[in-house]
């Protein structure tokens, strides 16, 4: 396994030697980090250090005292240099740069993600957490609350994209979000999602936007199948399909006469005129009184039933979409490593700060991505060079994802020696002036 020699290091060590040897002297993400316009390169340690308190949920007053840096110094780095706008083009350079890497078209050409959620329990009275007691249980006589963390993930592995919800939202309502607003190099087509990520609503906006939803249905025998029916083409009634049960039927007369109202939902969305989330949002919360809502569902349920009809009959299309979902689990796993700080209670009240730990999670996942790809990439050479045979279609089942070779803690150190008073204790600290 190339993972077995894969080097150890620390998470420090790792994001330290990228100033020299590898990620940032590579991809300067790290210039991304700056006040205003300008591309400040100075405090370098301090943006490490904020990013990795921030991502790993450390407070920055723990990382300072642990770090001997300055508080001050590194609050104003953290609270001056770090906004999602920073962090997402930062983590845009780390997407494009494993995506030029060869390893990576063996996993997957760009063209594929997947979204989930992932919970995280929240500490104190924050606004946009919700009660999930199925999850966290009970703590003070009331249900303990949680936002969720949503992320999307390519079929290189890498995170493209980021956002925090709240917990009781469904996930479906966001799904296109990031994938419309994506600015990496990779060209999302096709996106897949468990059953909490889909309606039928969803499947129309993707067709809609030019890209195809392939969700992992549960249930998928209760899932409701229609038929096209026409006024103008009566036959398509008389026919028949023994092996599906469709009990449902779409009205294809009167899509094509809302056909400009269906264009013009896409072109929306396509520039971004509004998001897909609030769109969603706004048509649900009156769904009998909206007719677009009406021809939006009629035409999702058409192209869900085309794809149900796909999923059943292709085994690769089935294969490609589990395959895709455990790449998601498995970078939900990386991070729930790195994220070790604060027992893994969200302290942010603000979305605005919780937002930025959501991208700062990303950036570091896509720098141990990185790390571990450009690695991985080295084993490989150095097998061949051995002798070993190095067979290229065991490269798709390689993940860069591994962390037993991290150490997130840092180093302990027990001999040197304390400096002591003539009584016998460590010498008081003095007041500052």
């Amino acid at each position: 396994m190339p993972n077995l020699r894969l080097p150890k290091v620390g998470l420090v060590e790792m994001m330290r030697e990228a100033t020299v040897a590898t990620v940032d002297s590579w991809v300067n993400y790290s210039s991304e980090f700056r006040e205003g316009i300008g591309r400040n390169t100075e405090h370098k340690a301090l943006k490490y250090a904020a990013l990795m308190g921030s991502a790993c949920n450390i407070s920055l007053a723990d990382l300072a005292r642990s770090s001997d840096l300055d508080y001050q110094s590194l609050w104003w780095v953290a609270n001056n240099y770090f906004n999602d706008e920073n962090l997402r083009c930062a983590n845009t350079k780390l997407v494009n740069f494993h995506h030029k890497q060869w390893l990576c078209g063996y996993w997957g050409n760009g063209t594929l993600s997947s979204s989930d959620g992932q919970r995280f329990p929240t500490s104190g009275n924050i606004r946009n957490a919700k009660a999930i007691p199925k999850y966290f249980g009970y703590g003070k006589g009331a249900a303990a609350a949680a936002v969720t963390f949503y992320s999307y993930v390519s079929d290189q592995y890498s995170q493209y994209g980021g956002k925090v919800i709240a917990t009781t939202e469904r996930d479906a309502t966001y799904v296109l979000d990031e994938a419309l607003a994506n600015e990496t190099d990779l060209e999302i087509m096709e996106h897949t999602t468990d059953t909490h990520g889909y309606t039928d609503l969803l499947f129309a906006l993707f067709n809609l936007v030019g890209k195809q939803l392939i969700s992992r249905l549960r249930d998928l025998w209760s899932q409701r199948l229609c038929k096209i029916k026409s006024s103008l083409h009566p036959e398509y009634d008389k026919l028949e399909y023994p092996a599906l049960r469709f009990t449902g039927t779409v009205n294809i007369d009167y899509l094509k006469k809302h056909a400009q109202e269906l264009q013009r939902v896409g072109a929306s969305l396509m520039t971004g005129t509004v998001t897909a989330s609030l769109l969603m949002s706004r048509l649900q919360s009156y769904p009998r009184q909206n007719n677009l809502m009406y021809v939006l569902l009629s035409y999702g349920q058409l192209e869900k039933t085309i794809f149900i009809c796909n999923y059943l009959l292709i085994p690769p299309l089935r294969k490609k979409v589990s395959r895709q979902l455990n790449k998601g689990e498995q970078l939900h796993n990386l991070k729930l490593f790195l994220r070790f700080g604060g027992d893994g209670f969200i302290r942010k009240r603000q979305e605005e700060q919780q937002q930025v730990t959501v991208q700062s999670m990303s950036v570091l996942t896509n720098i141990v991505l990185v790390w571990n790809t450009i690695y991985i990439q080295e084993i490989l050479k150095e097998l061949k060079n051995e002798g070993y045979q190095v067979n290229e279609e065991d490269f798709e089942h390689i993940s860069p994802a591994p962390f037993e070779h991290i150490n997130r803690l840092g180093k302990y150190n027990f001999n040197d020696e304390i400096k002591l008073e003539e009584n016998g204790l460590r010498a008081l600290r003095k007041p500052k002036k």
